[in-house]
């Protein structure tokens, strides 16, 4: 990457004592989109060493500010002062496809939303979801075939029937499954397109297109769920309420299924593709864990079989810590305001930049080692700072699905050990692509075999 000399992003105020952010645009508009795209942990560690934690650089027509290290990300996402907003920031990425989801609300109208999502994601929720769940997995893994296995599809269509059965409780054709998970990948795909507007047949315009498609399918649906009811989250949804007796329109909800299928969908699949890179180049892992899920001795688990599947658990906080499923957290400041000593106008894009936050060798001995024994208990001590792993994010967006999320992941992680074993070739070391969200460009190639007995 050729050096640049550094520009500052803004004059800080005269008097007040703060540094301003050094950086520079790169290439005119696409600044270092691209390079963002091909490899962001060098570009951040190189940042990191030119400029410290807080530097500027040119982002698809914006200047965006990317903060590295605990501190910094606290910071930000902590928001003691509330100078940082989440929707105008996913708004720019992702908010003409999933407008109004949890995660683009912020203040009060976030935590007046967040009050009536949660009674969706309640202990007993949970548990009624898990049991759901785990009926879906089998039924999945029932189908797949020893031999030659691209592991990144196959999970990505387990995870899409099983959010849409847990999260719709449909009865759903494979066609009318297809035509959704079309929609859903055509919709995140476009977050990061460089062309911005709707050019027939261009990311940005099948993004659009594919949001008319959710809209339509929650929509006809919803009239039957508030009269029903159910277990699942679309019925909790259309039921739950506040301690006051609010309840979500039939826009909220529409708006809150579509990102919550979203999030349930990619980002756990990202995970558990993770997971299965690092079992099956650590075979010794894969076995652990697998003895483990043995002992339970039984494929259907409860929230409290998850705390005997401790070697899974590291194995899952290990994996969240190398690939990140959202590789990056971006806020707008809404006033004013200030990251460790350094001025951030009103109006900044910034990015607290996680994927490369877990391998900072100065908060992770050999971060680029996978060690999933680092998330033990005779280690938890090397961990020494609450926002040196942070892959849910944190402070009052903190992800609102996460335990959701743990039980999803674990449930499957755990059905897959029991019934099958997975390698790659000794010298097999996957690609990222970072176009959208973190998957392996290859698919995750693995050679897949059935367990008996």
């Amino acid at each position: 990457m050729k050096s640049r000399a550094p520009a500052v992003l803004a004059p800080a105020p005269p008097g007040s004592g703060l540094l301003p952010v050094p950086g520079d645009r790169g290439l005119p508009y696409v600044g270092y989109a691209l390079h963002t795209i091909r490899d962001p942990v060098r570009l951040n560690r190189g940042r990191y060493q030119r400029h410290g934690p807080v530097s500027w650089g040119g982002f698809l027509g914006r200047r965006m500010v990317t903060v590295q290290g605990p501190d910094a990300a606290q910071a930000v996402l902590g928001n003691r002062d509330k100078a940082f907003a989440n929707g105008p920031a996913w708004g720019f990425f992702i908010g003409p496809f999933f407008e109004r989801g949890i995660m683009l609300l912020d203040f009060e109208e976030h935590l007046h939303h967040r009050r009536i999502m949660q009674q969706a994601f309640t202990r007993d929720r949970i548990a009624g979801y898990l049991a759901r769940m785990n009926d879906s997995a089998a039924h999945g893994m029932s189908a797949w075939r020893p031999g030659p296995f691209p592991m990144l599809p196959h999970l990505k269509r387990l995870t899409l029937d099983m959010a849409l059965d847990v999260f719709t409780g449909l009865d759903l054709g494979p066609s009318e499954v297809r035509r959704v998970g079309d929609a859903f990948t055509a919709a995140v795909r476009a977050g990061l397109s460089v062309v911005r507007f709707p050019v027939p047949g261009l990311r940005w315009s099948r993004g659009l297109k594919a949001r008319n498609v959710l809209v339509d399918f929650f929509r006809q649906h919803i009239p039957a769920k508030r009269r029903d009811g159910g277990d699942d989250l679309f019925a909790a949804l259309c039921c739950a309420q506040s301690e006051e007796g609010e309840r979500f329109t039939d826009a909220d909800v529409v708006n809150h299924m579509i990102f919550a299928l979203m999030a349930a969908h990619d980002t756990t699949t990202i995970a558990m593709t993770s997971m299965a890179y690092h079992l099956a180049r650590h075979p010794q892992w894969q076995d652990r864990c697998r003895a483990e899920s043995r002992a339970l001795g039984t494929d259907r688990v409860t929230p409290a079989d998850l705390a005997a599947l401790p070697s899974l658990d590291h194995v899952m906080r290990e994996a969240l810590r190398l690939c990140p499923p959202v590789p990056m957290l971006p806020r707008v400041a809404v006033r004013d305001t200030a990251v460790l000593g350094h001025h951030i106008p009103a109006g900044t894009l910034v990015s607290v930049a996680n994927f490369t936050n877990h391998r900072m060798p100065e908060h992770w001995p050999d971060p680029e080692t996978f060690d999933p024994d680092r998330f033990s208990d005779a280690r938890r001590h090397e961990i020494t700072h609450q926002y040196a792993w942070f892959p849910f994010g944190g402070g009052v967006h903190k992800c609102i699905g996460l335990y959701f999320a743990d039980a999803q992941i674990k449930a499957v992680m755990h059905q897959l050990l029991l019934s099958h074993a997975w390698s790659v070739p000794a010298d097999y070391t996957w690609t990222l692509d970072m176009t959208t969200l973190p998957i392996p460009k290859d698919g995750l190639p693995v050679t897949l075999t059935r367990l008996t007995g």
